[in-house]
């Protein structure tokens, strides 16, 4: 056991708190094996709020099996008593869920397309998309296997994950509440770093979220169910068809692949990707052809397809987080960066439904002014 018996309490603690665990609810808690002994402490941890677990748990040689030996047909069917449980679940917490990122490498990518069409109405119902939404946490954990994937000591990537996830939510809300007190009243948002991003994005109208890493009541009330973990960012769904220039990401994953991507220049307009201008040093080609993909499972199931529109602006700020290593979960909280994921916003204020969210995180040399009033409020990664 790697890590210890003190910090995974503490974990669990921050997961259950963090997700506002209520007496009587039902809860659904899934992970790899490898991370046992935190899914069952935030069991424990739901039984003693009164609230009712349901842990389940997969090992990454079960999931290479299912995905090499489960015909693609099978796989695009949704389970109907798993899309049952979560229709009656309260909340939903995910923990990373590979011990060894590597594995998914191997998984043939049109049943990893079958498997997403599969989620489409799971994600619905989480997300609220058809009604209220569940209450959900998506967790990572970190593993020598992970650490290895990412080319860093496995200190290090401990040290991002559970030294972030476990950054008290007072020091993140003093983060996130004076961005978020900079961007309300803001409409055109102009964005620039030292690796070549420049773009415009519009916020104005939009709901300002603050990712403290818990869902308060305010939270709930707005219809912002999600929390990551760590956290520690301020997002917002801008206007999906306004924005355009470049973005410039030194490292991300492929969404199907989990193959690591690195240099992309994303150019976009009307707050739409241009695929064909777009590109990445490493990875190129699955990268564009998982956003075609993606592509093809909006049009089949969705009435406008949003796969490729803007659908957050994100601006990172977790003090524990201090360099990007292609795991988008800690990347986008690295103080200093700013990220546009594309796809889906509609559980955050915007207007796109698409089983595609992917995130593009800048260097951290972001400088972010107010179009508006040429007001800068934060320069060079540095909060004004």
């Amino acid at each position: 056991m790697l890590v210890t018996k003190d910090k995974i309490a503490k974990c669990a603690e921050a997961i259950v708190n963090g997700t506002s665990i209520k007496k009587g609810e039902a809860v659904i808690i899934r992970g790899g094996v490898h991370a046992q002994e935190l899914l069952e402490e935030i069991g424990i941890l739901c039984y003693k709020r009164g609230a009712h677990p349901m842990i389940i748990s997969l090992s990454d040689e079960y999931s290479a099996r299912v995905y090499e030996e489960v015909p693609t047909e099978t796989l695009e069917i949704t389970p109907k008593h798993y899309l049952a449980a979560v229709k009656e679940a309260d909340a939903y917490i995910v923990i990373e869920p590979f011990r060894d990122p590597r594995v998914q490498i191997k998984f043939p990518r049109e049943k990893v397309a079958a498997r997403t069409k599969a989620n489409v109405p799971i994600r619905r119902l989480i997300h609220g998309e058809e009604g209220p939404g569940k209450k959900w946490t998506y967790a990572g954990w970190p593993t020598p296997e992970a650490a290895e994937f990412y080319g860093v000591e496995y200190k290090v990537l401990e040290r991002l994950i559970i030294g972030g996830m476990t950054v008290s939510t007072s020091i993140l809300k003093d983060y996130t509440s004076r961005l978020a007190e900079k961007l309300k009243g803001a409409d055109v948002l102009h964005i620039t770093d030292e690796r070549g991003t420049d773009f415009i994005c519009r916020i104005g109208g939009r709901r300002v979220n603050e990712d403290d890493g818990v869902i308060d009541e305010h939270d709930i009330k707005v219809g912002d169910l999600g929390n990551n973990l760590p956290a520690g960012e301020v997002f917002i769904a801008p206007h999906e068809t306004f924005g355009e220039g470049t973005l410039f990401c030194p490292v991300t994953i492929d969404r199907f692949t989990n193959k690591i991507i690195r240099d992309v220049t994303l150019k976009f307009k009307n707050g739409r990707l241009i695929l064909n201008e777009c590109s990445a040093r490493v990875n190129e080609k699955e990268m564009i052809d998982s956003f075609k993909r993606c592509i093809e499972i909006d049009k089949a199931n969705e009435r406008e397809v949003r796969t490729t529109n803007i659908a957050e602006l994100g601006i990172g700020c977790n003090p524990a987080i201090d360099r990007a290593i292609g795991y988008i979960l800690t990347d986008e909280k690295l103080g200093g960066s700013v990220h546009l994921a594309f796809g889906s916003n509609l559980s955050y204020g915007g207007t796109s439904k698409s089983c595609m969210h992917w995130d593009f995180v800048t260097d951290p040399s972001a400088t972010i002014e107010i179009a508006d009033t040429g007001e800068v409020i934060m320069k060079r990664g540095e909060i004004r």
